[in-house]
């Protein structure tokens, strides 16, 4: 029987759970065609969101177009370029014979091979490089979004993961002001950008030194309640002939704080150990499990930290708010007061903690609870 907890990949259709104010919130900023700009930490479900978003306003009229980009492996400008074009135009033409008319009409400088990958119609692009007007055409590829909506009377949403990954490409700066100058003069089409790196993110969009500061609408998106997540939970279990209570749902949740990621894979553990009615104590058994099979790579990550990176995630752990006293200073070896700020600064950039308002968190809830476990033996 196949499992119905999906963790790891993008989660859709009956996979998807909750969100509703964030996908509402998403939806109307597609249809109004404005920016945003979605932030979270890692796993929280952006890419899920995006996607059940999307699907709703791509079947809500012919006229719109979303475009998926996935930065992740775009390492320098010129591959920005070319995944940016070649997935713009494979979503807007459904034909290869479209496909291959459009790359021919707005990519010609570009010296465009054309691959067509099987029998059933899907289609790949690959470009030259031999480039005559490297900046002509560059200029071109950007407003390519804004020309291709007006000839063909659509509007086009372009979704861009990994959009931090921009901030590693040689002359980072003259590259955004580029991109800022053109995309926020587009009037039928909307970008909405994302990324698995909270901070760098946040860098990108909140400071004002930055071209894309105020770019568009900025959502944070926070954990999903413990209460969507047991109706979610029982829902699954029943769908697939088992049982679990609400107690015990509730505890799934608690155990991970309702982090997304790991309430489909503790769930899912769950599930695989139960026959018929799932109990606190296979819940207890599986978090075990899953907190050995986390444990190397935990170690891993603790062994790439100094001994005060280390006292302060463990004082994060105890409950600690306050850094700066005498005794947690010794205690948990953070040396001075001063050092604090240094601290959090390096494991906010390592995303070990996330810093809101009045408060420190561990991002990963099973690398807290592997701490407080593994440091009061």
């Amino acid at each position: 029987m196949e499992t119905p907890f999906v963790f790891g990949k993008i989660a859709s259709h009956q996979d998807f759970t909750d969100r509703v104010v964030e996908t509402q919130h998403l939806l109307d900023n597609f249809r109004g065609l404005v920016n945003t700009v979605l932030i979270s930490p890692r796993r929280w479900g952006k890419s899920s969101l995006v996607a059940k978003a999307s699907e709703i306003y791509a079947q809500e009229s012919d006229k719109n177009i979303v475009v998926h980009i996935d930065l992740f492996n775009c390492r320098t400008v010129d591959k920005f370029y070319e995944t940016f074009a070649k997935e713009l135009i494979s979503a807007t033409n459904t034909a290869f014979e479209e496909f291959v008319s459009s790359s021919l009409k707005y990519l010609s400088r570009f010296a465009p091979n054309f691959q067509a990958s099987d029998p059933a119609g899907s289609f790949e692009l690959s470009f030259g490089i031999d480039i005559r007007d490297k900046k002509m055409s560059f200029d071109e590829i950007l407003d390519l979004p804004q020309t291709i909506a007006r000839e063909k009377g659509k509007h086009i949403i372009v979704c861009i993961d990994e959009f931090q990954t921009i901030k590693d490409y040689d002359d980072s700066f003259a590259f955004q002001c580029s991109l800022r100058a053109h995309w926020q003069k587009h009037q039928d089409v909307a970008y909405c950008l994302f990324g698995s790196k909270r901070n760098m993110m946040i860098d990108l969009f909140a400071d004002s030194q930055n071209p894309f500061y105020k770019f568009g609408d900025m959502i944070f998106l926070q954990k999903i309640a413990s209460e969507d997540w047991v109706k979610f939970i029982i829902e699954r279990f029943e769908e697939t002939g088992k049982y679990i209570s609400e107690e015990v749902a509730f505890k799934i949740a608690q155990m991970v704080e309702c982090h997304p990621y790991y309430v489909q894979q503790l769930s899912q553990l769950s599930w695989f150990r139960t026959h018929l009615e799932c109990t606190e104590d296979i819940v207890k058994e599986a978090f075990s499990s899953l907190c050995a099979q986390l444990s190397l790579v935990f170690s891993h990550i603790i062994d790439g930290l100094t001994p005060s990176q280390i006292g302060f995630l463990q004082a994060v752990a105890d409950g600690v708010s306050s850094f700066t006293s005498q005794a947690v200073l010794a205690k948990y070896r953070l040396g001075s007061s001063a050092n604090v700020k240094n601290i959090k600064q390096a494991l906010e950039k390592k995303e070990l903690i996330d810093i809101q308002p009045g408060r420190i968190e561990i991002q990963d809830p099973v690398l807290k609870f592997w701490m407080l476990r593994e440091y009061r033996k």
